[in-house]
């Protein structure tokens, strides 16, 4: 019995380390300290059961889909999860950065999940964590499109500034929701992260409320390429009308 226990606690410190980013037999084995033989059988044992996987024969090891499902019946956003992930994964494919899907939550948005891109440098996994909506794209399309009341209550509130670039000052919040509204999409610019750019837009409920938001961010030297705004806009919005095309059927 207690070898059993053992493992799971070994196969759930692989688990925590890969929700830090995708890694590798040696990379894992060094954060958790165990030999790279008891890494290899655990990731085996893994990635028979879908909670994780690789992108490639050979290549490193990320957190699976099964993994995915099983968070996303638990967590707020319910099966929200498994539905966005194909999604999520188109646009990171598309795009060649890391994507993701949000909900408000306690007045925050709330990361609920991500796809990560191939690329050697990349931003931190947000997934499970809280930030102030007015600081990311993803929570201005939220915000966009929650009821009058929300958002002026949301305003008048005293708004965090986690880089000297957040936008506070409530009028031009609101300004930067009405072109939301019009653009279908919006950019922020290093605001919640210094040195990350992202772009986002809204998934719509049956009722014309926000369901969820799609967000792309990528690291700010390389995200977007100059000219490039309007196209990735333009992809991340697509992929959200359709995940709420799919979310009413």
């Amino acid at each position: 019995m207690a070898g059993g226990v053992q493992s799971i606690e070994r196969a759930f410190a692989i688990l925590r380390a890969l929700a830090v980013g995708s890694a590798g037999v040696t990379d894992l084995a060094e954060k958790v300290d165990l030999p790279k033989s008891t890494i290899s059988r655990l990731l085996s044992a893994l990635e028979a059961e879908g909670v994780v996987e690789q992108a490639e024969v050979g290549g490193v090891y990320q957190l699976g889909e099964s993994l995915a499902d099983l968070a996303g019946a638990s967590a707020p956003g319910g099966n929200l999860v498994a539905a966005a992930r194909p999604f999520l994964i188109d646009l990171t494919e598309l795009t060649n950065e890391t994507s993701g899907v949000s909900i408000i939550d306690h007045g925050q948005v709330y990361y609920l999940d991500h796809v990560e891109a191939s690329l050697d440098v990349q931003v931190r996994n947000w997934t499970g964590e809280h930030v102030p909506m007015h600081a990311v794209p993803s929570g201005i399309v939220l915000l966009a499109h929650s009821s009058p009341q929300f958002r002026a209550k949301y305003l008048t509130e005293s708004l965090e500034m986690p880089t000297s670039k957040t936008i506070v000052d409530p009028d031009v919040i609101r300004s930067r929701c009405d072109d939301a509204i019009s653009t279908g999409y919006v950019w922020g610019y290093e605001e919640f992260a210094d040195g990350i750019n992202s772009v986002a837009a809204v998934v719509l409920g049956d009722d014309g409320s926000p369901a969820a938001g799609l967000h792309v961010h990528g690291p700010s030297f390389r995200f977007p390429e100059a000219g490039d705004e309007d196209k990735f806009g333009r992809l991340v919005a697509d992929a959200a009308e359709k995940l709420s095309a799919q979310l009413r059927s």
